[in-house]
């Protein structure tokens, strides 16, 4: 299981501040997730963190660790 944390305008989108996602790649998980209206319009600009580290979501087969924590940060305006 992967968690998933939504920042932001990706929060409002998804409706929740997290949720558990069974995935074992990038693409899996996106396939996963996707699918809701609203967020798949945030998903589109949205950066996503791997327990940190930045991974493009073309990069699909980009492996995710069991207890990997996902983090979507939309993004952000001001300065």
């Amino acid at each position: 299981m992967v968690t998933v944390r939504y920042w932001a305008g990706a929060r409002a989108a998804a409706g929740r501040e997290e949720e558990a996602v069974e995935a074992s790649t990038v693409g899996e998980l996106l396939g996963a997730i996707g699918g809701r209206p609203p967020l798949d319009r945030v998903l589109v600009a949205s950066s996503l963190l791997v327990d940190g580290t930045a991974v493009r979501r073309e990069d699909a087969a980009h492996p995710l660790p069991a207890d990997a924590v996902v983090d979507v940060l939309p993004p952000f305006a001001g300065g």
